[in-house]
């Protein structure tokens, strides 16, 4: 292990005071490497004992909604990579739990999926905009027990998150973003050398 790695595995300790929890982040340290997390921030919808699950927010892909699913035809919101699990299925997230019914609330203001009929008459009537919803292709899960462990691994750091935060936030500056908010110690974590040998 480099002395690059040691810092950094001490700073998580240090932040280890806040629990994951629903609505809760978690940010990837710099020397993660996995192709779905790597300096990556996953929004967390869901965290108990049977598991967790949640949404990697800051990656999106090079398609728009209306590329992948015809039903959206002329709706042209960003489509987000959510994480490794179903990656053949649409998810989403959103800020309007008075005209969609039967989300699951994560956040004060946020929202987890819905009834997706709904959403389509809302979209195709020009009721919801691309601003107060978002898709992600696929998920992020966690059998029981198994988030608790990489924690322990110092795979992640916890952080606290809002609606604002989550939505217009520019995504290729937020795992950046989101370490800066931590305090100045963490700044080297956003200069870490892809390959910490040469470090």
């Amino acid at each position: 292990m480099s002395n690059c790695q040691h810092s950094i595995i001490q700073k998580t300790m240090e932040l280890s005071k806040i629990k994951p929890n629903t609505g809760r982040i978690l940010i990837s340290v710099p020397f993660l490497q996995d192709f779905y997390f790597k300096k990556s921030v996953v929004l967390l919808a869901e965290h108990g004992n049977e598991g967790s699950f949640g949404i990697i927010i800051n990656k999106p892909v090079e398609v728009k909604l209306s590329d992948i699913a015809s039903e959206f035809d002329g709706f042209d919101a960003p489509v987000f990579l959510g994480g490794p699990v179903k990656t053949d299925s649409l998810f989403f997230i959103h800020t309007r739990p008075d005209i969609i019914d039967e989300g699951i609330p994560i956040l004060d203001g946020l929202y987890w999926g819905g009834n997706i009929e709904t959403v389509k008459r809302l979209i195709k009537a020009g009721e919801l905009d691309k601003t107060e919803i978002r898709f992600f292709i696929g998920y992020s899960g966690w059998i029981a027990d198994q988030l608790d462990k990489e924690l322990e691994e110092k795979s992640w750091v916890v952080s606290l998150t809002n609606p604002t935060q989550v939505f217009k936030s520019n995504p290729s500056e937020l795992w950046a973003q989101t370490l800066k908010k931590l305090g100045k110690e963490y700044m080297f974590w956003v200069v870490y050398p892809p390959d910490p040998s040469y470090n």
